[in-house]
């Protein structure tokens, strides 16, 4: 059994969030992989941190998914459909995780 391990590239940089427009900081403590406002995301990496994928699309938050003592927010790509995963933030928008996980 062969097991293959994500390369984790630490790249966190501030951006401005495609969907709202928000101006988003740095996160300081891990890379930062989604807007806290509205908890889009980028489909931009293979790996994390690489930037090596050419879709580009825009990572919808559609649920929210218990991890360790944390959760998770699950994407779906709305120009490639593929489903990404990313571990929420401290400042990302409470009431937007709960929205989310309502949802589903």
């Amino acid at each position: 059994m062969v097991i293959t391990l994500k390369k984790f590239n630490m790249l966190d940089e501030a951006f401005i969030c495609e969907k709202c427009g928000k101006k988003v900081e740095k996160l300081n403590y891990s890379a930062r992989d989604h807007c806290p406002y509205c908890l889009y995301s980028k489909h931009v990496d293979i790996n994390p941190g690489d930037r090596q994928n050419n879709c580009r699309g825009l990572l919808k938050p559609i649920d929210i998914e218990k991890f360790k003592n944390t959760y998770k927010i699950i994407y779906k790509c709305e120009k490639c459909g593929e489903i990404h995963k990313n571990i929420i933030a401290k400042d990302d928008d409470m009431d937007k995780i709960i929205e989310i996980s309502k949802k589903a």
